[in-house]
């Protein structure tokens, strides 16, 4: 009885932790009452856990606030030099590697271009291998400063056990090892995930996804990908990949890059659109080049671009969904892929460090 006492004791500390990180994570800067206003615990227990956050160096006081009658309330924020999350985007024009406090502030990035046409495994590991070592350096960040680097990928992502398996039909990847092949390139834990899931994850935490009790977040690039989005970040939120861009449409109709027939991202695809549009800018990729034909006011873009969302959509169901565009931008993928260290940090599943391994 004493040592499941003890156990019990020890998860709702536990427990208490995470909720209160989650809370302070997405609202600050807060003070101790609304903390414990959006928590529900009492203000001694907030008092205590925060004492600890400060102790550990995961949190500090950013200013104050001015209380009704009474002192000035404290207001608290994650301490940005805590530590850093990396976030990286395997794209199919390009692969981002970009690097975030504890606010999720951008302190380092680096940008490589990818050939469509040699999108192989060691070329793919090579380019984030360097983006690794480029944020590190730029940020003159230590690697044991870094909680864990998250990497957004196509295709299907298969878990087993501690192996992740990518299966990447349009790259040629067939059960690719791809966290062991890139475990060299640091001494911190890799969170691989699909790309469109971790978009979709950052525009829940801090997109046009806030707030929205489910979204469905589309990524249209030279291919396509979905997440399912539903709840909030710390409540249960999830968001779930799912293989849109090759559901058939047409049977026996166009060819795809998968090597199938009549799939939608044959028809709605950055390539797709482009070749119906049928003019860009010299030099420029698929992804820049509907990038600038989705803000084009060129009455043929708009009307491409309108029977692609439109044409074929349930009356009743379109009148129920509002179509709004992504706010994050090019950065979304890299992004959301360094809110899954973050998540991780937030559920409590991180132990604590101690301030020699506080980032630069």
């Amino acid at each position: 009885m004493t040592e499941r006492k003890r156990s019990t004791v020890r998860d709702l500390r536990r427990d208490n932790r995470s909720v209160l990180l989650w809370s302070l994570f997405i609202g600050q800067p807060c003070s101790r009452q609304d903390l414990s206003w959006a928590t529900g615990l009492s203000t001694a227990s907030v008092s205590n856990v925060v004492r600890e956050f400060i102790s550990e160096g995961i949190v500090t006081e950013a200013g104050s606030v001015d209380s009704d009658g009474g002192r000035p309330r404290a207001l608290l924020q994650m301490d940005p030099d805590y530590g850093r999350v990396i976030g990286v985007d395997v794209g199919e024009t390009r692969i981002r590697v970009e690097m975030f406090d504890m606010t999720m502030a951008m302190r380092a990035s680096a940008d490589y271009a990818l050939d469509p046409r040699d999108q192989g495994i060691d070329v793919v590991v090579d380019r984030v291998q360097a983006g690794l070592a480029s944020v590190l350096a730029d940020s003159r960040c230590a690697p044991s400063a870094v909680l864990g680097v998250g990497i957004g990928v196509p295709g299907v992502i298969e878990h087993e056990g501690s192996e992740t398996l990518v299966h990447a039909q349009t790259y040629g990847w067939d059960a690719v090892p791809l966290g062991r092949l890139l475990w060299p390139a640091g001494d911190f834990p890799l969170y691989i995930d699909n790309g469109a899931k971790t978009m979709g994850q950052a525009e829940l935490w801090f997109g046009a996804g806030q707030g929205v009790r489910q979204a469905v977040v589309c990524l249209m690039g030279s291919g396509l990908g979905a997440s399912i989005v539903t709840g909030a970040p710390g409540r249960g939120g999830t968001s779930a990949a799912v293989e849109w861009g090759h559901t058939t449409v047409e049977v026996g109709g166009r060819s795809c890059r998968c090597g199938s027939r009549g799939c939608l991202e044959a028809y709605v695809g950055a390539g797709a659109i482009l070749d119906r549009y049928g003019h860009s800018a010299p030099g420029q990729d698929e992804e820049s080049a509907l990038a600038a034909l989705v803000a084009s006011s060129d009455p043929l873009a708009v009307r491409i671009l309108n029977e692609t969302a439109r044409e074929h959509s349930l009356t009743h169901r379109f009148a129920q969904t509002s179509i709004e565009l992504g706010t994050l931008g090019p950065d979304a993928v890299a992004l959301g892929a360094a809110t899954l260290p973050m998540e991780r940090f937030l559920d409590g599943a991180m132990a604590a460090r101690t301030g020699d391994r506080q980032a630069g």
